[in-house]
């Protein structure tokens, strides 16, 4: 079993990953297109857009996830208890105290994002912040302090930008034939095999994008419950905040699919269990969750 070390040095190969496959299947969509429509131009516009995204994705990306979630600046003054738990938790962990966010939400979520340690950005609702315990508070700040200490961050958050553009090219592409752009079959003579595996690769690119992300995410939520409970020593904490997390039934009103994966919680709140929300779902089951930590808050007893 990897260590927390390489898991964290694993991170760095995954992002770089993340990002070759994004430029591989946008040049691979533009060539095709090119193709199609028997343009150049569209393969060198393809390669600009995917070496420009690809550059947005690594500095840019955390500004991109903020604007989508809608949250603002969080002062010490405001938010006392998020300011100094991140603070002293920070020190723990040996990290740069990281910019406070706060999302204007009742549901109880947070998230973090950031390309590295020194431009991390911690984010927590109004109503994590309302209905948490410190202890809890700390349990969740830590979870999220494991990310950025993991080097979870800018894996998860280019993965929000990659997987949201590859479906805006799908998506432009398929309005486009549809509604009477497409020649190719008429100008190049026409391979209909060579079409249709074209536009099912055109299709399939984002979901490949997304089931990369349930990868992703599912794997580095055990990790990150794991790490944060070396920061806080307190498993109990985290295990009563993601209880508190999983029954909250309503959704956040800001909801994206394109971000879930960066939350503790399952943004779009609690829902029934089954082998298909457990397939599709972005977050490993809070059941799973909560009896990893409270095993791991019953080993040092049992030894």
């Amino acid at each position: 079993m990897a260590t927390l070390y390489q898991e964290r040095s694993s991170n760095i190969w995954r992002t770089a990953f993340l990002m070759a496959f994004f430029l591989a299947v946008v040049l691979g969509i533009g060539y095709f297109i090119a193709w199609y429509y028997n343009s150049l131009a569209i393969l060198i516009v393809a390669v600009i857009f995917a070496v420009a995204m690809n550059f947005w994705s690594y500095w840019f990306s955390d500004s991109t996830v903020l604007s989508m979630t809608g949250a603002r600046p969080a002062s010490r003054e405001e938010f006392f208890d998020f300011y100094t738990v991140t603070e002293n938790l920070a020190i723990t962990a040996g990290l740069p105290m990281p910019k406070l966010y706060v999302l204007d939400d009742p549901s109880p979520n947070a998230f973090a994002t950031g390309r590295n340690e020194k431009h991390a950005v911690v984010c927590a609702t109004s109503g994590l912040l309302a209905m948490m315990t410190r202890q809890e508070l700390e349990g969740v700040i830590g979870h999220e302090l494991s990310h950025v200490k993991n080097r979870d961050i800018l894996v998860m958050t280019v993965a929000v930008v990659l997987a949201g553009f590859l479906a805006i090219i799908a998506d432009i592409f398929i309005r486009v034939s549809f509604w009477g752009g497409g020649r190719g079959n008429n100008d190049r003579g026409g391979n209909p095999i060579v079409l249709i595996l074209g536009i099912v690769a055109i299709i399939l690119a984002p979901i490949a994008a997304q089931l990369i992300q349930l990868a992703i995410s599912r794997r580095r939520e055990y990790l990150a419950d794991e790490s944060g409970v070396l920061l806080t020593r307190y498993p109990e904490g985290l295990a009563s905040a993601l209880q508190k997390i999983g029954a909250y039934a309503l959704p956040m009103r800001r909801a994206s699919h394109a971000t879930a994966h960066l939350f503790i919680g399952d943004p779009f709140g609690a829902q029934k269990s089954n082998w298909i929300n457990n397939l599709f779902s972005t977050h490993p089951p809070i059941a799973d969750r909560v009896r990893r930590l409270l095993g791991q808050a019953s080993a040092p007893a049992a030894e």
